[in-house]
Order: C-alpha cells, then sequence, then structure tokens
C-alpha cells in the first residue's frame, strides 16, 4: 500500500484563480489546471527568492517532494503560456497556514514576515 500524501503548508490562497489569454474565445479550449501547492511552490522559489530546502521546509514536505512539484507546476505554465490555454488554479493536498506562527524559519510567509519587519522597525523608532 502506498505511503499517504501528506498535506503541504500554504500561506494563503491566490487572489487570483483564472488567468485567460487575451482576446480569445476560451469556451472551446482545454484549460490547464494548476494545484495550489503547485501554485505556492512557484511562488516560493520564483517570486520569493527561496531556495527549494527553503521551500521545503516551510511547506513541511522534502526537497525532492518540492522538486517534483516545482517541475510539474512549471511544464503547466508554459504548456499554458506557449499553447495559448486557460489556467486555472485549484485543488491540491495543503493545509492553509494558520497564521499563529510568529516568523517562519525561511522567511517564507510574506505576512508573517512583514509582521515581524514592522514590529522590528517599531523597535528601532523606541
Amino acid at each position: 500500500m502506498p505511503r499517504p500524501k501528506k498535506c503541504r503548508k500554504v500561506c494563503c490562497l491566490p487572489s487570483i484563480s483564472e488567468f485567460v489569454p487575451a482576446g480569445e474565445n476560451v469556451s472551446c479550449r482545454d484549460t490547464v489546471v494548476m494545484t495550489v501547492d503547485e501554485y505556492e511552490t512557484v511562488r516560493l522559489i520564483d517570486n520569493e527568492g527561496f531556495s527549494q530546502e527553503e521551500c521545503s521546509g516551510y511547506m513541511n514536505i522534502a526537497r525532492t517532494t518540492v522538486q517534483q512539484i516545482y517541475d510539474g507546476a512549471r511544464k503547466k505554465v508554459a504548456h499554458a503560456l506557449v499553447d495559448g490555454l486557460p489556467l486555472k488554479i485549484e485543488g491540491g493536498n495543503y493545509r492553509l497556514c494558520d497564521g499563529k506562527e510568529r516568523y517562519c524559519n525561511c522567511g517564507g510567509c510574506r505576512r508573517h514576515r512583514c509582521g515581524c519587519v514592522e514590529k522590528e522597525q517599531e523597535e528601532e523608532h523606541l
């Protein structure tokens, strides 16, 4: 029996979950579906500048798992861009960050990091 999949920690759901090519009639086209955990790896690695190791620590999964998720996500983004297909972000095996963590060890969750930076700046002004 295969090992059960571990839930991946995700900071928050994307504010925009569907992207469509401009000027296209998308009703008759296939849609590329990216899972929320795939989105999170792209966000952390490409947008936040995390290494795969830092990303794995933040999401509470193995680095090799992050690499597999990330590779799959990048292929989906490339497929949508190159072939002019709509991209939708939904589903996956994840759990949302509970917001109770003071600070993510690797600089992770933007809302936590911003909160810590604001607190540090307030302390400097005192």
